[in-house]
């Protein structure tokens, strides 16, 4: 098991990864998130019915191929940064307490940008499915 804080900057409240299971440096992984039942978001979303905003499941996921990517002896030192979104599709919901495990894949990777595309489960429910485009940047 790897602390996601050791490959990316992300911090709380923003750090939506517990741990990466599974690392293949610039290929693909497979982590878990428990989702605080006390997240700030379930305040808002939904008062007395909290349900996990669809963008905090792609930031997870997003969170775990920047981490992917950053494992990758070439792209340290560098930051990847979202260019894109496509094919967000959302199947379940996501409530305070589940866990969260998510997968991703690189589809492509070269030293200015890539694919990859990237799921979210509760237990073996398929919550979210995306694709994602990034491009890599200076760390500074």
């Amino acid at each position: 098991m790897i602390d996601p804080t050791t490959l990316i900057p992300h911090r709380p409240p923003f750090l939506l990864l517990d741990v990466i299971d599974v690392l293949e440096a610039g290929r693909r992984a497979v982590g878990r998130w428990n989702v605080p039942p006390d997240l700030a978001v379930f305040e808002g979303h939904f008062p007395g019915r909290p349900v996990l905003p669809g963008v905090y499941q792609v930031e997870s996921v997003a969170q775990l191929g920047a981490a992917t990517v950053l494992a990758d002896e070439r792209f340290r030192g560098t930051l990847p940064l979202f260019g894109g979104i496509d094919r967000a599709r959302f199947r379940r919901q996501v409530v305070p307490g589940d866990e969260l495990t998510v997968e991703v894949e690189l589809l492509s990777l070269s030293g200015r940008a890539g694919k990859g595309r990237g799921w979210a489960r509760v237990g073996e429910a398929l919550a979210a499915e995306v694709e994602l485009m990034f491009v890599i940047a200076p760390s500074r």
